[in-house]
């Protein structure tokens, strides 16, 4: 019940000698996808027909839409891949907060958001576990190099949780809020515990980004990326502790650095650091 995310296609690879070479290339195939909740069209997406059925529980949890696994009925996918049915228990208001106003993400295709300012109930994330900084490290280069959709067509994003026990879990989209949702929405469907995981992900950290660990009581966010102002602020008024630039053996520590188990000395740089307004940085 999915179609193939990959399409061959033949391109002219030019070179700076001026030569050209007549190659096949493997492309990403972007499809119009259908979500359906309680027999009534919720929206569209733009994404890969990959975990589709993950994607829809993972998106309406992060919104409150749905707010245990144990409240959906039903959960289908279409014979072409381009649909998704679900059936569940839902919260009505929230459903209605997705149809009012909306904010355009800042992903690297459209997509769109529900209210989540002023909106999040969640409390603040007091969790006192911590991570091996060569932990993280370590999984981080895992991360970078179990990507085969990537490696072929250079044209996804990706999302790994871990969990607790070690347990990875990974999912792709073009998105990378999708494939966030498609992570979560895996976790979920599994009954994995997403107390005290942490998520990897491609993408830049922005308030949004942020906002799906909230929901989820996931405790720590890592990206290749920046975050943006916002996406600092969130983390830092929720507890959830932020890393960037993760990469060539470093990475940037911007909220709650307590649960980072460096056991090194903190070296002072020669400049002071700028610190964005109100937000704390590397409170604990």
């Amino acid at each position: 019940m999915s179609q193939e995310v990959l399409k061959k296609l033949i391109i002219e690879k030019v070179y700076r000698n001026g030569s050209v070479m007549i190659e096949e290339d493997e492309i990403i195939a972007e499809e119009r996808i259908d979500f359906y909740l309680n027999g009534m069209k919720l929206l569209s997406v733009m994404g890969i027909a990959q975990d589709q059925d993950a994607h829809i529980v993972g998106f309406l949890m992060s919104e409150g839409v749905i707010t245990h696994v144990e409240d959906i009925h039903s959960l289908r996918i279409s014979d072409n891949g381009l649909s998704v049915y679900i059936d569940a228990s839902v919260n009505e208001e929230n459903i209605q907060n997705l149809f009012k106003e909306k904010t355009l993400t800042t992903g690297c295709c459209v997509g769109v958001t529900g209210n989540v300012e002023d909106k999040i109930v969640k409390e603040f994330n007091r969790s006192t576990v911590s991570y091996n900084v060569d932990m993280l490290f370590d999984e981080v280069d895992r991360f970078y190099g179990s990507s085969a959709l990537f490696r072929q067509s250079g044209c996804v994003h990706k999302a790994r949780l871990v969990l607790k026990e070690g347990e990875a879990i990974e999912a792709e989209d073009v998105g990378r809020h999708n494939a966030i949702d498609k992570v979560i929405g895996k976790a979920r469907l599994s009954h994995a515990d997403t107390q005290d995981a942490f998520l990897i992900v491609s993408g830049r950290l922005s308030m949004e980004m942020v906002v799906k660990c909230v929901m989820h009581g996931i405790t720590m966010v890592i990206s290749k990326a920046a975050p943006t102002r916002l996406g600092i602020k969130t983390a830092q008024l929720h507890g959830i502790t932020l890393i960037g630039f993760a990469r060539e053996g470093k990475m940037n520590l911007y909220t709650h650095s307590s649960r980072v188990d460096t056991a090194h000395t903190v070296i002072q740089a020669d400049s002071t650091p700028c610190i964005i307004e109100e937000v704390c940085v590397a409170a604990s």
